[in-house]
């Protein structure tokens, strides 16, 4: 039987604060398939963002630290690679929609989608047919040329996962994606998501609102206090 595509083994996450070191991820464990969404959830501060950085390894430093545990990619250990693959796996083969948007504010809509293939070096060409044919699917054709600051909220986050998916990455971590928005537009950027599974990625989802996405009949993963309850 072939591996999953993301294997979490005993993953322990803490962090330096000056009341003393706090453990914000204690021993959890969880796969994801290809072609799968599993959702994480539970309450605020319950560890559900930390396990997604963790991955990522984005935590912020020095205070954050994996102490114990594995995270494997297809099989590669990532907790022990060098910084430099680790940037490279970034957004090529995990990428990830962050509650926030993350967006550059000074770029357009076409510019912040198209910044990871410009990073890699992509031709103007290949750029302009993958950033046009992603803005299609996630229905972004007519903001090419807007800023974030003229988007709504829905459409913040359509920009963002437009970016996260736009190199095919193996894997997509989506962090409280629906967190800032209403109802409505939170089920449309949930079917959005579903894009990417439709390639064989897979889709790690972390919320508190179960209620919303309970009727997708996912796998789900529940946290409290850092520790697996349920999966």
């Amino acid at each position: 039987m072939p591996e999953p595509l993301l294997t979490v083994d005993n993953l322990i996450t803490e962090f330096d604060t000056d009341e003393g070191r706090v453990r914000a991820v204690d021993d959890v464990s969880f796969a994801v398939e290809a072609g799968e969404t599993v959702g994480i959830v539970g309450e605020s501060g319950c560890g559900k963002s930390v396990t997604a950085l963790s991955i990522m390894r984005l935590l912020p430093q020095p205070m954050g630290q994996i102490v114990g545990g594995e995270i494997r990619l297809q099989g590669e250990e990532l907790t022990r690679v060098e910084l430099s693959r680790m940037e490279k796996i970034r957004g090529n083969e995990i990428g990830m929609v962050f509650q926030d948007y993350r967006l550059i504010p000074d770029c357009t809509v076409f510019e912040n989608i198209a910044l990871p293939l410009q990073i890699v070096g992509e031709t103007k060409k290949l750029i302009k047919e993958k950033v046009h044919g992603i803005m299609a699917k996630v229905g972004l054709t007519q903001r090419g040329n807007y800023y974030p600051s003229q988007l709504s909220g829905g459409e913040k986050q359509r920009v963002s996962i437009a970016r996260a998916l736009v190199k095919k990455p193996l894997v997509i971590l989506a962090d409280e994606p629906t967190g800032n928005l209403d109802p409505n537009v939170s089920d449309e950027i949930l079917d959005l998501l579903e894009i990417a599974t439709e390639s064989g990625a897979a889709v790690l989802m972390s919320t508190h609102n179960f209620p919303l996405i309970q009727p997708r009949r996912k796998r789900f993963i529940e946290l409290n206090e850092g520790r697996l309850v349920i999966q």
